[in-house]
């Protein structure tokens, strides 16, 4: 065996590429259209349905337009739901301006406290390498956006509305990452240099006070009061004056956000399931709702997601949803994209190694709002609520099947009374704290 490539070794290559007919005619097809496209197998779209035998009704598709704030936005969905059912209301949308300030102030101090705590950590290892590397990224977690609704409130669309900088974060993430780099160099550089403790935290809050500066600029500023107003479905116009975030989201959302678990799929040797787990260093809101999560068999997923939907409330859920999916029409199924074919070679690996070897992990939150159950009773097809506007999907929605459920879904949120005694006791057991960089750890960002 040789450890370089040879020419033979090419000439090889070129004689097997050249032998198969179907390499050129898939050549010839990738090359003018891309893989994707050329892999789209037509027949998935007779099965993957934009049917349900279960189909909760909700406002208007919502558009994260050029962010990461899905994970926001899904949650918003679940609660603007509340809203709508509580006032009868025909749609309804919630700021997702209003959250993104306070979970970029509070992302800082948080990656800013991280520091503090992590002064006699090397520069050059792996902890600081890893806090340095995205320090306010879109991305988050369920229990994130807890800590921030118990913490803030919500407030309606138009109390707060879109800007150009939350439409499209780029800009006002790059610089404001490169403040934050800055102050974690001073914060080490004067810790080295014999700067107490207490002065250090002295700087942090003058620190703080530049990022709350740039995100008004970038963001406006956020209303610590406003005037809510609507008409319903029978024309009733509702108008509340002087109402803050936290009396709107206790008078008309209404949800006990700690009734709320959150459960994971990873079925991975280090993480046996009916354990509870945490991630170090993962937060935004310091004192807030820790991130926790239940590690449970597919099944228990699916079950607890259809019970939540049967008494009419959606779902929020995080899944790999770039894999073996459709955008332009809103498919989700494991045989949609037959590149196997294609290239003419197999993907072997299975959940576990995906998630073992960095090959999947969560990259986006959405909200199931429906499911078909057949004659059994059991799952076949999954109707979610996406973000990504009308023009993704079917009218914004996608129809996932049940087997690409079980391959890349990866976590669900749901009321806790559905889960049984004994989950319920795994989930309060003392959570087992994994790595920053574990990839149940990973934030929904697309």
């Amino acid at each position: 065996m040789k450890e370089m490539i040879t020419q033979d070794m090419l000439d090889q290559f070129e004689q097997e590429f050249k032998a198969n007919k179907a390499n050129r005619v898939a050549m010839r097809a990738v090359v003018a259209n891309g893989v994707n496209v050329s892999a789209i197998n037509n027949e998935a779209f007779r099965t993957e349905r934009h049917q349900f035998s279960v189909k909760i009704k909700q406002g208007e598709i919502t558009n994260q337009k050029a962010s990461g704030r899905c994970w926001m936005f899904a949650a918003l969905n679940t609660m603007r739901f509340q809203v709508m059912q509580n006032l009868n209301l025909e749609t309804f949308e919630l700021s997702q301006s209003y959250p993104l300030f306070f979970d970029k102030l509070e992302k800082a101090n948080y990656f800013l406290e991280s520091i503090l705590e992590t002064l006699d950590e090397p520069t050059e290892g792996r902890l600081i390498a890893y806090l340095l590397s995205a320090p306010l990224n879109d991305g988050g977690q369920w229990d994130m956006f807890c800590g921030l609704v118990d913490k803030y409130g919500v407030v309606p669309k138009d109390a707060m509305p879109e800007s150009i900088s939350s439409s499209a974060t780029r800009e006002m993430v790059s610089w404001m990452t490169r403040k934050l780099r800055e102050y974690a160099c001073v914060l080490r550089q004067d810790y080295k240099n014999g700067v107490s403790m207490e002065e250090l935290r002295a700087q942090k809050d003058e620190m703080m006070s530049t990022i709350y500066r740039m995100l008004c600029i970038c963001l406006g500023e956020p209303p610590k009061s406003f005037t809510f107003e609507v008409r319903n479905k029978d024309d009733e116009f509702i108008r509340e004056t002087a109402i803050t975030p936290q009396e709107f989201y206790k008078k008309y959302v209404k949800l006990n956000l700690n009734d709320y678990v959150s459960l994971i799929n990873a079925p991975t040797a280090d993480k046996p399931y009916g354990h509870s787990y945490t991630v170090k260093f993962l937060g935004s809101v310091r004192g807030g709702r820790p991130v926790r999560y239940l590690n449970a068999p597919i099944d228990v997923l699916k079950r607890v997601a259809i019970a939540q939907m049967l008494d009419g409330e959606p779902v929020w859920f995080g899944c790999d949803v770039g894999a073996f999916s459709i955008r332009q029409d809103g498919i989700m199924d494991m045989n949609v994209l037959k590149t196997d074919e294609l290239f003419d070679t197999e993907w072997k690996l299975d959940k576990a190694q995906r998630l073992d070897y960095g090959q999947s992990l969560m990259t986006h939150a959405m909200v199931f709002t429906g499911v078909n159950l057949d004659d059994n009773n059991k799952p076949n097809r999954w109707r979610v609520e996406n973000s990504w506007g009308k023009d993704a999907g079917k009218d914004g929605y996608y129809v996932m099947s049940d087997e690409w459920f079980d391959e890349y879904m990866y976590q669900v949120v749901v009321n806790r009374k559905y889960l049984t005694d004994e989950e319920l006791a795994q989930f309060e057991s003392e959570p087992i704290a994994l790595e920053p960089w574990d990839p149940m750890g990973s934030l929904a960002t697309l």
